[in-house]
């Protein structure tokens, strides 16, 4: 069956009757699909057994109760980052400018709306206090969704185990298992990266390979998580273990900050991929041993 939403259900459902049930992504489908689109055409018995076919892993209430928790949260935070940046316009129609940032707007906006200097109108006072609330209230629920987010991480061995790798906390280690759960879908750690478009493409001709951008299909919001906390770890690489400080140094001597943070994003990727898939714990990356002269 094609991945589409209630397919994880229907599949379990499936299951629970004896049939052997596969659910194949929607951009593994399209190729063959031979004339007008309908449910019965959309996975061609062709298209099954092809041997490097890539299915979905039917997920369990536990991974479709964190994912739906991460998509609530993540509906709150665009939310308040519209409010934001609303707010932040309709002060700059009015000569006020605001830096930007969520906490430069706390602590500047009460100023703003008890100050009777700045010729803002009763109407507009009262819009911005009403923006005001509704960016209180959507922080607190985030914050709920984060205590949430914390206590299930802290009561999960395989999160425990994933939040060892530097720059992985409750965020990405719940969010990635409800993603792809112990990651057996992957078969390598690259194939995982791939999926969340951290790796380049490559194209060849004349006999030199080059690389070319990132495909950023798959999971966006793994892949926009994974590329903030990589941005995080090399701001504060000095605090990161010496064998990963010596690498991020490497690294960032290299490349641009962008590309480096793509580089980072996709190892981070790979090791996440490996504590889970192995069921091992994290090890630190050793330091090179140089010797004496």
């Amino acid at each position: 069956m094609e991945a589409y939403g209630g397919s994880h259900f229907l599949g379990r459902a499936l299951r629970e009757q004896g049939h052997d049930v596969r659910l194949m992504p929607a951009q593994y489908v399209k190729p063959y699909v031979k004339t007008n689109k309908n449910d019965s055409i959309d996975a061609d018995a062709e298209a099954v057994t092809r041997p490097t076919m890539r299915f979905v892993p039917i997920k369990s209430d536990d991974q479709l109760d964190l994912q739906s928790l991460h998509r609530v949260r993540e509906r709150w935070v665009k939310r308040r980052t519209a409010g934001i940046h609303q707010i932040r316009g309709l002060l700059l129609e009015r000569g006020i400018t605001l830096r930007k940032g969520r906490k430069y707007l706390e602590a500047s906006l009460p100023g703003i709306l008890e100050d009777a200097e700045n010729k803002l109108s009763g109407a507009l006072r009262g819009l911005l206090r009403q923006l005001q609330t509704d960016i209180q209230y959507l922080h607190g629920q985030i914050e709920e969704c984060n205590q949430l987010i914390e206590r299930i991480a802290s009561e999960l061995e395989s999160c425990q185990r994933l939040m060892a790798v530097p720059g992985i906390g409750p965020v990405i280690a719940t969010a990635t298992i409800a993603a792809i759960g112990n990651g057996a879908a992957f078969k390598k750690g690259r194939g995982f990266a791939a999926w969340l478009g951290l790796v380049p493409g490559e194209h060849s001709t004349g006999g030199k390979q080059q690389l070319t951008g990132t495909s950023r299909r798959g999971n966006k919001y793994l892949r926009k998580l994974f590329v903030l906390r990589a941005h995080t770890v090399l701001l504060q690489r000095t605090k990161q273990s010496s064998g990963l400080s010596t690498w991020l140094a490497s690294l960032i001597a290299r490349k641009r900050k962008q590309v480096a943070t793509v580089a980072l994003a996709n190892k981070m990727a790979r090791m996440v991929w490996a504590v889970l898939f192995k069921g091992e714990a994290y090890r630190p990356p050793l330091v090179p041993q140089i010797d004496a002269a």
